[in-house]
């Protein structure tokens, strides 16, 4: 065959596969954001790119897997898709498969796939009779100011999950593909090309083997989980940072622990995180949270680059426990410009602002639905009492509110979503459920909106929560507002009554377990014990400051 052929053969033909390795947390998160990513990157799941199936997938399906399989034209790599981190590369107008799905927060790695089989001898001859090592050698994805092929520096990585291997057993299996010839010298550290195997195995929902190698006291080989076939061996090279792209400390550093204010009902870093993504929350955005407590979820869309704007019907939680402990103080921590908060009323949130005016692109939020805190709105609980506040004490008057009934806390936010959001812009939300959670008719729905993804998280035994996601489809029309809030909930009050009272649900259920008096009582003996602490702490406090007044 003439080499000028098989050349273009190599250059322009097949496809080019990434094999996506997610971390063993959010496990119901992993395809959602993935797809919001691409999405939000101009890639189209279906057009420009395919899920492929993994080795053994219809067989093992009832284990959880934390792999994906992505197929692109080779043909677009290099034209339309960059894989390149060199500047010049990343410069030109491509999109950059590399940054844009660095944004994945539950991604560990993402690896160019050059062979991927049931076993790692079906693995090797995949390599075999492809041509990803000619591609490589080439050298078209890696751009002209890359090094030369027969000067690369590399290494292989050996990754067993869930298993312990010795290092001669690595090296057994190093040696399979040897065959590949590198011609460049071994580097360990920051090599120009990591080569990664990996040996999958079934996996618990905490990323534990299911059939361990090894037993757990005395560590001895288990012949016959030893014996079993992987679920998949994979080869490839790793693109991006290196074998671990959520880095050391790189989300540690958004911790809840190291923030100065916080609250019962903060949302932890990571799964805002993951909102802000299934939201697209991106830079120069207008991001808006209308339950925004201590403004963790509004943090980290505007560590994603947004304009933020938050509301909250209790003023003492804007204005925070002090000059060094309040929302504005943490986004000073992280260099952030001050949020836009103002105290308001979801409830009536068209009375607070114009009711027909799109502003935003996205709404991230946790809304309160009474398990740590319960969700007010304004009024008293006597209807029809209304005492007038003096002028005098206006500056800092903290205004009357009443329980506010979980169902109508979702049904408003949807009607304000609606209201609120751009044509395309997303609406992001927590909901809580008990195990008789019907997500097709027990999730408000509302005509302007479309349901993206739902991604449960189981909590408790008996609870959980779903993170929804929904995009806008539909331009809000005003004359059908009673509508569109009668119509919010599929079986009416039957669906709304799941996501209420869930604290007494809870209750409910705790009760039915053994022993649940005897714990209930050491649990309230123990509350008392750190009231009094505190009273006393605060006594002994206060005495020891007369004492000092005294001395002077």
């Amino acid at each position: 065959m003439d080499s000028n052929n098989t050349k273009e053969e190599v250059t322009n033909g097949g496809e080019y596969l990434l094999l996506i390795e997610f971390v063993h947390r959010h496990l119901g998160f992993h395809d959602a954001e993935l797809e919001s990513i691409l999405e939000m990157s101009g890639i189209k799941v279906g057009v420009d790119c395919h899920f492929k199936p993994l080795p053994n997938d219809e067989a093992n399906s009832q284990f959880v897997r934390p792999f994906r399989i992505l197929t692109f034209p080779w043909s677009a790599i290099g034209s339309k898709f960059s894989v390149s981190t060199d500047e010049e590369e990343t410069g030109k107008k491509k999109i950059d498969l590399v940054s844009s799905l660095a944004r994945c927060t539950l991604i560990r790695s993402v690896v160019e796939l050059w062979g991927a089989g049931s076993s790692i001898d079906h693995c090797v001859k995949v390599i075999q009779d492809g041509n990803y090592q000619k591609r490589h050698q080439l050298g078209k994805h890696l751009g002209d100011a890359a090094t030369k092929y027969e000067d690369r520096t590399f290494k292989i990585t050996i990754h067993t999950l869930g298993s312990t291997y010795t290092r001669e057993e690595q090296n057994n299996m190093r040696s399979q593909f040897s065959f590949l010839n590198f011609p460049g010298h071994v580097q360990m550290k920051n090599p120009n090309d990591e080569y990664l195997f990996i040996r999958e195995v079934e996996l618990d929902d905490r990323g534990g083997a299911i059939y361990p190698r090894h037993s757990g006291e005395n560590r001895e080989i288990i012949p016959e989980n030893d014996a079993r076939p992987p679920l998949g061996c994979y080869f490839g090279r790793v693109l991006g940072v290196g074998r671990n792209w959520r880095g050391s400390g790189r989300l540690e550093q958004y911790s809840l622990k190291k923030r100065a204010y916080l609250g019962p009902t903060s949302m932890d870093s990571e799964l805002s995180l993951i909102m802000t993504n299934l939201a697209q929350v991106k830079k120069g955005s207008v991001a808006f949270d209308p339950f925004v407590g201590t403004g963790s979820i509004l943090l980290t869309a505007a560590l994603r680059g947004a304009y933020v704007f938050g509301t909250d019907i209790d003023l003492r939680v804007l204005r925070g426990r002090s000059e060094t402990e309040n929302i504005v103080s943490n986004f000073s921590q992280y260099g952030l410009p001050p949020p836009e908060l103002v105290r308001s009323d979801n409830a009536i949130y068209h009375r607070h602002f114009r009711k027909h005016l799109p502003l935003f692109d996205s709404i991230v939020t946790d809304p309160p639905y009474g398990i740590r805190a319960g969700a007010r709105k304004s009024g008293s609980r006597k209807e029809g009492e209304v005492r007038p506040i003096l002028d005098e004490h206006r500056h800092d008057h903290i205004a009357q509110t009443r329980p506010y009934v979980v169902s109508d806390v979702m049904s408003d936010l949807l009607n304000v979503a609606a209201m609120t959001l751009r044509l395309g812009g997303r609406l992001c939300y927590v909901i809580p459920s008990m195990q008789d959670f019907n997500e097709i008719e027990d999730l408000p729905r509302h005509e302007c909106l479309r349901l993206v993804s739902v991604c449960y998280q189981p909590l408790q035994t008996e609870l959980g929560r779903r993170t929804v996601t929904m995009e806008k489809v539909m331009e809000y029309e005003e004359s059908k507002r009673d509508e569109y809030v009668k119509n919010t909930w599929v079986n009416g009050p039957e669906s709304a009554d799941k996501v209420a009272n869930i604290r007494e649900k809870l209750i409910e259920a705790a009760k039915k377990k053994p022993d649940y008096e005897e714990k209930a009582a050491i649990r309230k003996q123990k509350r008392k014990a750190t009231k009094q602490a505190k009273q006393k702490a605060k006594r002994e406090a206060r005495e020891a400051k007369v004492e000092d007044n005294s001395q002077n």
